[in-house]
């Protein structure tokens, strides 16, 4: 199985006041296509900054990532723009829907920024698919949180990413509308055949995936790869 990502020799501080905080260093993992991935670690062990380097959203300060076959140090903002339009799928903890379009607006955008003439028929098919058939012309507002996230999933898959990253996907929901959530989270990625990583405290979720690389102190403490 091809290699989708490819992190080697990973560094990245950040300023604090005088000091230089050291918030990941040597990090070396490989994540194959079409498998689920989960970053684990307690808060503060770098899992989101890690998250953010591995989606070409922020540099490292030394070191290389190679994402869907591009070397992500080699390529201007725009290209990287271009790479996460063409390739990349997000889902965040705080659903980051723009609160003045409708569900069906929401998801359609990605598309519609694509040109895509179907992008209002491929919006509906996905909403329907995520149990928001009836609810395609409310706002966020109108939506509790579970049904915002299940927008937020539709619109990640609407453009049929290679990757999609997850961060906290189900950290601000209650624990029986985050497994509807994991459930169709993990059941739309199975269809699309997209590589899905994760970043999650949530154990339990972890353990669903393939892989778990786990951080502590912006180290890798363990890098299990189950047979499944």
């Amino acid at each position: 199985m091809a290699k989708i990502l490819n992190v080697r020799n990973l560094e990245k501080s950040y300023s604090s006041g005088s000091k230089k905080l050291k918030v990941l260093q040597d990090i070396n993992f490989e994540v194959e296509e079409q498998k689920t991935f989960a970053i684990v670690g307690p808060s503060g062990s770098g899992k989101t900054t890690l998250l953010g380097l591995c989606a070409g959203l922020d540099r490292p300060d030394s070191g290389s990532i190679n994402l869907c076959g591009s070397e992500l140090s080699t390529l201007g903002e725009d290209k990287r723009a271009l790479l996460r339009n063409k390739h990349i799928g997000f889902v965040f903890q705080d659903f980051q829907l723009l609160p003045t379009l409708t569900a069906l607006e929401n998801v359609a955008v990605p598309l519609e920024l694509q040109g895509n003439k179907d992008a209002s028929k491929i919006g509906k098919e996905l909403l329907t698919k995520v149990g928001l058939g009836d609810r395609i012309h409310h706002y966020p507002s109108q939506l509790s949180g579970g049904e915002q996230q299940r927008v937020a999933l539709a619109r990640a898959f609407s453009t049929r990413p290679s990757v999609l990253f997850a961060d906290e996907p189900t950290g601000n929901l209650d624990t029986e509308t985050g497994e509807k959530v994991e459930q169709l989270l993990f059941d739309l990625n199975k269809e699309a055949g997209t590589t899905l990583i994760i970043v999650t405290h949530d154990l339990e979720l972890a353990e669903k995936t393939q892989h778990i690389l786990r951080l502590k102190g912006g180290r890798i403490v363990e890098n299990q790869v189950k047979h499944v």
